[in-house]
């Protein structure tokens, strides 16, 4: 790696907001599993609490010597459905609180992995794990979960998706900042070390260390010194900066990777906002040339700005992974708060921009007495783009008890700010209860 280019990317920190925003180990817990969920829990936090004992410590010194910032500093886990299975528990808040316990004890920020993968079907352990849900959103602090409803290769699972849109309605009545830890996917990655839905696949090595680059600032100002040329040169400067934001990355993975005595996995490039001024995706695209997010053209601005960010950082690193592109969070990107204040992005927009973004409808604020079906609605018109595309689709919908639509609410910290948004009212309550399942589409079958 030439050190020369690696300092100037450095020098986009100071101005342009660009950071590391994870470094995530990941820790399986399948040798942790036991029939006595006592011993069960006992073993868990033995696992992570020594596996991860140094997370922060290396982070912190790596910040320090290198003056890159170092955002989150997180844990990612088995999913818990597949631990917990041979036990004898009727509920998993005995885990969850296991998780949180560990989480707290080592600093870091968020452990995720409270999660189920339920494209084609559920076992007695999915079941368990998805009715804990509201009670471990809202009884703990740093535990993230997540469900996998669809796959290109499976198919939707109805059932989980009718069964998701009432775990988000009951949650948010309880607390309503609880689903900013929940995301219901298809085609969910296993080395995704973002939050809320990050979670350590069976796949993976027994301990692995991934990273989260990001940085729309960065992007931004690149594309400010190519205002009105063509977009295939717009193309092409995402790309170069992308490849340098992703050499940082690079970077601070290896070396922490060596500290920690662990094996280096991936390099996730996502352009994931923040409210903060200068970091936004939706900015991004403005200066792409639409007069605000939402406009007609955003899917186009938005599918050249994903496929280009990828470019870049698979040209930049030789394990790129996790989900890897632009995320579009209304609540965390000023951008994105902005247009819908002025009414110029709706749901709708939101969803068509998904077909080509790198996750989902994501952070979305909706008044609280939305229809658990109407959230089912919502979960399965992504699941379908996902399985149909062959993409990682995702849905961290909000609803908020007691607003109305164009109210707002604070989430705090990097979860930002929301007005909240208009639904369709027309009920798509019968189609959710039929229940069964989506079939696979034909791509799937290539054996």
């Amino acid at each position: 790696m030439e050190f020369e280019k690696i300092l100037e990317t450095i020098q986009m920190i100071k101005d342009q907001n660009l950071d590391v925003r994870t470094i995530t180990m990941g820790i399986s817990l399948l040798d942790c599993v036991d029939s006595d969920s006592n011993k069960a829990c006992q073993k868990i936090y033995t696992k992570i609490t020594t596996k991860a004992k140094d997370l922060v410590k290396v982070a912190e010194q790596i910040e320090m010597e290198y003056g890159i910032p170092i955002i989150n500093k997180r844990i990612t886990v088995t999913p818990i459905s597949l631990v917990a299975a041979d036990s004898e528990a009727k509920d998993y808040i005995k885990y969850a609180k296991t998780l949180d316990r560990a989480a707290k004890d080592l600093g870091v920020d968020f452990i995720g992995g409270f999660s189920a993968l339920v494209q084609k079907g559920m076992t007695k352990a999915d079941e368990r794990l998805i009715a804990s849900l509201p009670e471990v959103l809202t009884q703990t602090k740093l535990v993230c979960g997540s469900v996998n409803v669809g796959s290109s290769k499976s198919g939707i699972n109805m059932d989980a998706v009718r069964q998701m849109g009432e775990v988000i309605t009951e949650a948010a009545k309880i607390d309503y900042r609880a689903n900013t830890k929940l995301v219901v996917f298809c085609n969910a990655v296993e080395d995704n070390p973002f939050m809320a839905g990050g979670f350590h696949g069976v796949s993976e090595p027994d301990v692995v260390l991934n990273v989260g680059v990001s940085g729309p600032g960065v992007v931004k100002v690149a594309l400010e010194k190519v205002k009105g040329r063509p977009l295939d040169e717009v193309a092409e400067t995402i790309k170069k900066t992308a490849f340098k934001v992703t050499r940082m990355g690079q970077l601070v993975g290896t070396i922490a990777s060596e500290r920690l005595n662990v094996p280096f996995g991936i390099v996730d490039l996502s352009l994931a906002p923040t409210p903060a001024v200068g970091d936004s995706v939706a900015q991004i695209l403005e200066e792409i040339g639409l007069e605000q997010v939402g406009a007609y053209g955003t899917t186009a601005a938005l599918a050249l700005l994903n496929d280009a960010v990828k470019k870049g950082g698979i040209m930049a690193c030789s394990h790129v992974g996790g989900l890897s592109g632009a995320f579009i969070p209304v609540s965390e990107d000023a951008g994105m708060i902005a247009a819908v204040k002025e009414k110029t992005l709706s749901l709708a927009k939101l969803e068509a921009m998904t077909a080509v973004c790198s996750v989902g409808l994501d952070m979305i604020a909706v008044p609280g007495d939305i229809p658990a079906t109407t959230v089912s609605g919502m979960i399965a018109d992504e699941a379908a783009i996902g399985m149909i595309n062959n993409k990682t689709t995702a849905v961290r919908i909000l609803p908020v008890p007691g607003k109305k639509v164009g109210e707002e609410v604070e989430f705090g910290g990097l979860l930002g700010y929301a007005p909240l948004m208009d639904y369709v009212r027309a009920d798509s309550r019968k189609l959710i209860e039929r229940g069964g399942s989506i079939p696979a589409p034909i791509h799937s079958f290539k054996n």
